[in-house]
């Protein structure tokens, strides 16, 4: 558990988030009911497969648009893409969300994002409907909505 604790101040983490997400999916990852999605209590679910953590890198760096469905309620929105970070502010930003909101649902053998494994998904870019799919495809092998 000593690992987790300290995932959740892993790098600058939250300040990236603060800068960049918290407006949208507010300070607690709780979301705008209607609007933006959750990311606590819901994000850890796609670090289960190894895809899913590509999912995760490919949604902040090149966005989302279209209908998704979290925890059982639809959102049909636009995600920016925020290909301005770097690939360490995108590691250190899902292991703050990861280890802040989400304990409780990352397997048992989780290992921090780093810079090299975020560097790898944004090798091939993507529009956000190819994301769009990609994220749905992966939410319904997982059984999440």
């Amino acid at each position: 558990m000593v690992a987790l604790a300290s995932l959740a101040f892993a790098g600058d983490g939250k300040a990236v988030y603060n800068q960049f997400c918290a407006s949208c999916h507010m300070a607690n990852g709780q979301g705008t009911p209607g609007v933006f999605p959750p990311l606590a209590n819901w994000a850890g679910n796609f670090v289960k497969e190894d895809d899913g953590r590509a999912v995760l890198v490919h949604i902040a760096a090149f966005g989302m648009q279209g209908q998704i469905s979290v925890l059982g309620k639809t959102y049909n929105g636009f995600m920016p893409p925020y290909a301005q970070l770097s690939n360490e502010q995108i590691a250190d930003l899902f292991n703050y969300i990861l280890g802040e909101w989400n304990k409780d649902l990352l397997p048992k053998d989780f290992k921090p994002f780093t810079a090299d494994e975020v560097a790898k998904y944004r090798a091939k870019a993507l529009t956000p409907a190819d994301v769009l799919k990609e994220r749905n495809a992966l939410a319904e092998k997982l059984g999440i909505k």
